[in-house]
């Protein structure tokens, strides 16, 4: 190991999600604290507006995180409890979280090459208890919401979209989290749009479904403050969504500079027959990326992964390197194969806003010489 290089390209440097905006993010503190703004003011209130406004949906509602998001963004769709809801195992854990504190049962199935949703997969584990599909918009992609959607409505079932790494993110010009009946994002710090804490938000297009998920949000009140029936506690913080608004109006560009840094990767790394990239910006004209991770697959994986901290290069194994089926106290009782082969391949390199391209360049550098030196 090289002591000079030790830690010097970290997978996500999360102090600089305070330092890089340290003046202005001290000035909102300042504003709301004065103010004493600090639970559903005009913050929260300004924010759901642009945010639901970048995304051409009707509503967004801003909540504690994006788990409780996709729990109640599946309770405000009408999935009922003790119905089965399809999700892909390459997801976070709180995807099937999500369904089971619904109420529903979470039924895993394969990801197909794209690592997101395989529709195929999905129908051949309809039953006649099937309510929903739930397809996880991942690393900053959005799945064939075509075809998903083809085989909901060959099947009468909702769909409810985990949007959680995938804002800005479009598929044939829809953004990601406007498809079904409802979504989730989140706005955890190292998120393409991050605040300094948890948070999230619930996107409805469905008026009705929009007002369902204003009272589960808000202990059951009504947006006229009558209790409707029971509820979470479950709101964004005024404080944050004053830090997502003024990061909402950069958002744009924080995205074209992830495709900038995915234009380098790919690049970098072409010709490396032991990886297999992610797909380019502007390969395939249906699918616009934000690239919230840069998701690859490499033989002799964990090897790598030493070779790379070794000279101070930070990676990460999604989700502790483990589908959420494989997680055996879940009791999922699934057989992936395609999904258990991905996870003994699959790495995230470090992916993030302030990541140079000279960083890039160095990170592809070392996974080259790797290789290199063990073909």
């Amino acid at each position: 190991m090289t002591p000079a290089l030790a830690q010097s390209i970290p997978f996500f440097p999360y102090p600089q999600a305070f330092l890089r905006e340290e003046e202005d993010l001290t000035e909102i503190f300042r504003d709301v604290g004065r103010r004493g703004a600090f639970v559903m003011q005009e913050d929260l209130r300004r924010f759901e507006e642009n945010l639901a406004r970048f995304l051409g949906a009707r509503r967004a509602i801003g909540v504690a995180n994006a788990t409780d998001g996709l729990s109640i963004a599946l309770r405000a769709a009408g999935v009922e409890a003790r119905s089965e809801v399809i999700f892909s195992s390459h997801t976070m854990v709180a995807t099937a979280a999500a369904i089971h504190f619904a109420g529903a049962i979470p039924v895993a199935v394969e990801c197909g090459a794209d690592h997101l949703m395989d529709a195929a997969a999905a129908e051949a584990a309809i039953t006649s208890r099937t309510s929903a599909i739930l397809p996880t918009q991942l690393n900053g992609r959005t799945a064939d919401m075509e075809a998903l959607g083809r085989l909901a409505s060959r099947h009468g079932l909702v769909v409810v979209e985990d949007a959680a790494q995938a804002l800005g993110s479009r598929f044939k010009d829809q953004f990601a989290g406007t498809f079904g009946a409802a979504a989730a994002v989140s706005f955890f710090p190292a998120k393409v749009l991050g605040c300094l804490g948890d948070g999230g938000a619930v996107i409805a297009n469905d008026e009705r479904v929009g007002e369902r998920a204003i009272a589960l949000h808000d202990h059951g009140r009504d947006a006229q403050g009558n209790v409707t029936g029971w509820g979470l506690n479950s709101r964004l913080d005024n404080l944050q969504a004053a830090i997502l608004d003024y990061r909402l109006r950069k958002f744009d560009a924080v995205i074209e500079r992830r495709r900038r840094l995915a234009r380098v990767y790919h690049a970098a790394l072409e010709g490396v027959a032991e990886v297999v990239r992610p797909p380019a910006p502007d390969a395939d004209a249906a699918h616009f990326d934000v690239y919230q991770n840069y998701e690859m697959e490499a033989e002799r994986r964990d090897a790598l992964r030493e070779f790379l901290s070794a000279r101070g290069i930070g990676t990460l194994l999604p989700w502790g390197g483990r589908a959420v089926h494989q997680w055996e106290a879940l009791g999922l009782q699934a057989r992936l194969p395609a999904t258990e082969k991905l996870f003994k391949r699959v790495l995230l390199l470090p992916m993030h806003a302030w990541l140079s391209e000279e960083d890039v360049e160095t990170v592809a550098g070392a996974v080259r010489e790797f290789y290199r030196g063990r073909t």
